[in-house]
C-alpha cells in the first residue's frame, strides 16, 4: 500500500502497549536495590563532563536530572529507564505501521518485546542499555520514515538520534554503519546519494564532538576499557555461546523475530526494507568477533519484531479471530509465566523459589542464572548485584565513628571496586562517614592525587590479599579487619572492611603512581 494513501498510524492503540509496558516497570522497579551499575551511573550526576572511562556522558546528565527532580531513591533512579522502554515500545508499534502492518501485526510485534526476557530484565535498570536500544529503534523508525517519504527532514532528525545515540554509548557507530551499508548493499542505495545524507553526518559529529575530545584529551580510555572488558569477562564468552543466547534470551519470541528476519530477506511486501535484515547481519557478525556481551545486539531486534508482526499477519490474513488470537498467546504466555526471572514484579523468597523451579524443570533457561563466569548460581547476576551494598556502607559507617573525632580528621574511606564505590557515595550520608576514594573505574578521574591520611577503612574484595601485601610491603603499621559481607546472595558476599592504621609512605607512593597509571589509560 503506497504511504500516502494510509488512513491509520493507530497512535491510540499503540499507546495501549506503552501503558502495559510502563505499568509491568512501575510493578517492579521499587523492589530489592540499587544495582552495582547503577550506583556507578548515578555517582556520575556529581562528576558531570563529556566522558569518562566507560561510558559517555548521557547517562551523566539524566543522573542529574533524576536526582534533582526525582530524589535518590531505588524508584526514582528507575523513572527514565521505564518512560523510555515505553518510547521503544512506541516506535516498535510505530514501525509495524510504516510496513504496512495493522493491528494484529502491533499487538504481536509488541506484546513480544514486551514480555521478551531479553527486553524485560535489561529496560528497568538506570543503565545506558535501555537508552542504547532506544536511539537504535528511533534511528532505525527515521531511516524507514525517509525512505517511505523522501522528507529529508527525517535525515536531518536521524543524524540527531545518532548523534546523541554515540553520546549514549559508542555501540551506536557501528550500528549505524551497519545500517548504511546495509542501504547501499540494497536497491534502496539512490536515496543515500544526495547532499543531506552529509548533512545529516555533519549533525551527529557536531553532537558527538565534545565526547570525541575528551577521548583524545584523556588518551581514549574506551579503548582500555574494552581491552579489560575482553580480559576479564568477554573471554569467558565463546562464539557458541553468544549465538546460543541470541536465540534463548527472547524465549518464546524467538519465533517472531526471526520470522521477521526471513520476511525482510524474502518477502515482496518488505523488499524496500530488505537492507533491516543486512543489516542485522552486519552488527551480528561484528559482535560475534569483538566477543560481545549478548546484550550489546538488543537494539538491533525490535525492528525485527515490527517485521514478525507483520509477517504472521500476512500469514493470517484471511484466518479468524480465534486463531490470531491463539497465535499471540502463544507468543507471550510463555514468557509472561518466566517473567519473574528478569524482572522484580514478586518479593524476594517468592523470586528465589521460582528460580529453583525452574532450574529444577526449565533446563534451557539455566542461562537466566549463569553468571559472567559461566557457573551456575542461585540467583540471576542482576538481582545478586543488587543485594548487600546497605550492609557494607552501615559496616563501613560503624568502623568510622568508632573513631574518635581526631582520627576521623586523619582517616578516607577507600574501595576496591566501582560498585563497592559507587554504593558507598550512595550510603555516605545516611551512616556518617566521608566519601570514598577508588582507583577502579571513572573513579580515577576524581580521585585525589595523594594520599593524606593515618588511617584508612579499607573495603577489599580480592580475599585480603591486598592487605596482606600490604602488611607485606611495609606500607602500613596495623590492621584490624571489622567485618564482611554476609548476606549469602550477595554477588559481593565475602567483601571484607579492615581499618589500617599508620598509613606509610610506601603505600602511599604505590597509590600515587597507580593514579597516574590509570588515568594515562
Amino acid at each position: 500500500m503506497p504511504y500516502r494513501n494510509r488512513k491509520s498510524t493507530y497512535v491510540y492503540f499503540i499507546l495501549i502497549f506503552v501503558f502495559i509496558k510502563v505499568v509491568l516497570n512501575l510493578f517492579a522497579i521499587g523492589h530489592f536495590g540499587f544495582h552495582r551499575d547503577e550506583f556507578l551511573h548515578l555517582v556520575l550526576a556529581d562528576h558531570l563532563d563529556w566522558g569518562y572511562k566507560e561510558v559517555p556522558p548521557f547517562i551523566a546528565l539524566l543522573a542529574k536530572l533524576t536526582i534533582t527532580l526525582f530524589g535518590n531513591s531505588v524508584f526514582a533512579a528507575r523513572i527514565f529507564p521505564t518512560v523510555f522502554a515505553g518510547l521503544i515500545i512506541w516506535f516498535t508499534g510505530r514501525i509495524v505501521v510504516e510496513f504496512g502492518g495493522r493491528r494484529f501485526a502491533i499487538t504481536l510485534a509488541c506484546l513480544a518485546l514486551i514480555f521478551s526476557p531479553a527486553f524485560a530484565a535489561s529496560d528497568y535498570l538506570f543503565q545506558p542499555v535501555v537508552f542504547d536500544q532506544f536511539w537504535w529503534v528511533l534511528t532505525v523508525w527515521l531511516f524507514i520514515k525517509y525512505l517511505n517519504t523522501t522528507d529529508v527532514r527525517y535525515l536531518y532528525w536521524l543524524g540527531m538520534a545518532v548523534g546523541f545515540g554515540m553520546l549514549t554509548k559508542y555501540t551506536m557507530l557501528f550500528f549505524t554503519i551497519a545500517l548504511i551499508v546495509g542501504i547501499l548493499i540494497s536497491k534502496q542505495r539512490k536515496l543515500l546519494f544526495n547532499k543531506h545524507i552529509l548533512g545529516a553526518m555533519a549533525l551527529a559529529m557536531l553532537i558527538f564532538l565534545p565526547n570525541f575530545i575528551w577521548q583524545v584529551t584523556h588518551h581514549f580510555p574506551v579503548i582500555t576499557h574494552m581491552k579489560a572488558l575482553r580480559e576479564e569477562q568477554l573471554d569467558y564468552i565463546t562464539t557458541g555461546d553468544f549465538i546460543k543466547q541470541q536465540l534463548t534470551v527472547h524465549g518464546i519470541a524467538l519465533f517472531v523475530w526471526f520470522t521477521g528476519f526471513v520476511f525482510l530477506i524474502f518477502s515482496f511486501k518488505l523488499r524496500n526494507f530488505q537492507f533491516l535484515a543486512i543489516a542485522y547481519v552486519l552488527i551480528f557478525i561484528f559482535l560475534l568477533e569483538m566477543d560481545g556481551k549478548n546484550y550489546y545486539l538488543f537494539g538491533a531486534y525490535p525492528m525485527l519484531f515490527a517485521a514478525g508482526g507483520f509477517g504472521f499477519e500476512r500469514w493470517l490474513k484471511t484466518s479468524g479471530y480465534a486463531l490470531r488470537t491463539l497465535t499471540i498467546a502463544c507468543f507471550t504466555i510463555p514468557n509472561m509465566l518466566l517473567l519473574p526471572l528478569v524482572l522484580p514484579i514478586l518479593p524476594l523468597q517468592q523470586t528465589l523459589a521460582f528460580f529453583r523451579f525452574t532450574g529444577k524443570n526449565l533446563p534451557p533457561f539455566r542461562f537466566a542464572m549463569t553468571w559472567e563466569d559461566q557457573k551456575l548460581h542461585p540467583t540471576t547476576q542482576d538481582y545478586a548485584d543488587m543485594l548487600g551494598w546497605d550492609e557494607m556502607a552501615k559496616k563501613v559507617g560503624v568502623a568510622y565513628n568508632s573513631l574518635t573525632p581526631e582520627q576521623q580528621k586523619q582517616t578516607i574511606v577507600y574501595a576496591d571496586n566501582y560498585g563497592e564505590a559507587g554504593a558507598l557515595h550512595h550510603y555516605r550520608k545516611r551512616y556518617n562517614y566521608p566519601d570514598v576514594v577508588s582507583l577502579n573505574s571513572s573513579f580515577t578521574l576524581w580521585a585525589p592525587d595523594t594520599l593524606n591520611c593515618k588511617y584508612m577503612i579499607y573495603v577489599d574484595d580480592n580475599g585480603g590479599e591486598n592487605i596482606r601485601q600490604f602488611v607485606a610491603g611495609n606500607m602500613i603499621g596495623s590492621y584490624k579487619k571489622i567485618g564482611e559481607v554476609e548476606y549469602n546472595l550477595a554477588r559481593e558476599k565475602g567483601t571484607g572492611i579492615y581499618l589500617l592504621t599508620d598509613i606509610k609512605f610506601p603505600l602511599k607512593e604505590r597509590y600515587r603512581k597507580e593514579l597516574i597509571r590509570k588515568r594515562m589509560e
